[in-house]
This record gives structure tokens, C-alpha cells and sequence, in this order.
């Protein structure tokens, strides 16, 4: 079934706040082999001018995943999660995400288009700090195979 376009603007309300902790970030870092020190030690932070431990890039995922999972919950979008790929995922810095932060995630539909039998759905991230501060914007295109 082709996605409908009507979609596209529809966002959700905002996610409960994520804590990031230095512990998640050294974690994180070590899974995805990030080994400078900025990471993991908070002297290491500060030398380069950050008030805490900075996340690498990329864990904007933990936040932007979770947040992105009320579009396939929506029954109104009609995925069928069974057949769904990620097909591109990309990451707008505002501030690096450092540990003591408390995140928020907004997320909207930015795209719904069919080509070729595929279902491709866009979804924008918004992860800002309580206090509504930006910090990384998390765009993602999910592609819903079609029948064989």
C-alpha cells in the first residue's frame, strides 16, 4: 500500500527526557571504537574545552532511535515493520552531546513517497535539552520492501 503524503508534517509530542551519563558514553564509545580521551575522561574533556565527557558523534542514535519508533507505531502510517530496511541516516550537530545532558526528542515526518513498489519514509529527529536547547538534529529514510 503506498505510503500517504498527507503524512508528511505530522509530528509527535515530544519524548520523556533522556539523562546521558559518562557511563553510556564510555560505552558507547568502546562499541564503536572512539578512543579519545574526551570520551571517557572528564580531565581529557575539559583540556579541550568541554565541561564534561563528550559523546561521539554518532550516539545520537540511542536518543533518535527510540524517539523515531512512534512513526511505526502509528497505525495511520501503515508500515509493515516486518519488511522495513534503514536506508539512510544522517546526524546535524548543534553541540556535541556531552554527559549531564538531558535530551528531549521531537519527532515529524519529513518525507512519505513510493517508488517502484517501495514505501520510503523520512522522519527528522529534533534532540534538544530540556530547556529547549538544539542539539542534534536525527534524519532517517526507512524503506518498507514491496511484495516480490
Amino acid at each position: 500500500m503506498a505510503l500517504d503524503r498527507a503524512l508528511v508534517g505530522r509530528s509527535y509530542p515530544p519524548s520523556a527526557v533522556y539523562e546521558v551519563g559518562r557511563a553510556k558514553i564510555a560505552e558507547f564509545a568502546a562499541a564503536v571504537g572512539a578512543t579519545d580521551p574526551v570520551h571517557h575522561d572528564v580531565e581529557a574533556a575539559r583540556a579541550a574545552g568541554h565541561a564534561d565527557v563528550v559523546a561521539p558523534p554518532t550516539f545520537a542514535i540511542v536518543v533518535s532511535l527510540e524517539a523515531a519508533f512512534v512513526v511505526l507505531a502509528d497505525d495511520e502510517v501503515g508500515l509493515d515493520y516486518s519488511r522495513v530496511v534503514h536506508g539512510e541516516q544522517r546526524f546535524t550537530h548543534h553541540r556535541p552531546i556531552r554527559a549531564g545532558d538531558r535530551l528531549v526528542a521531537t519527532t515529524t515526518i519529513d518525507a512519505a513517497r513510493t517508488v517502484a513498489g517501495n514505501d520510503l519514509l523520512t522522519a527528522r529527529v529534533e534532540l534538544a535539552t530540556e530547556d529547549g536547547e538544539a542539539v542534534c538534529t536525527a534524519t532517517s529514510m526507512l524503506v518498507a520492501r514491496g511484495a516480490a
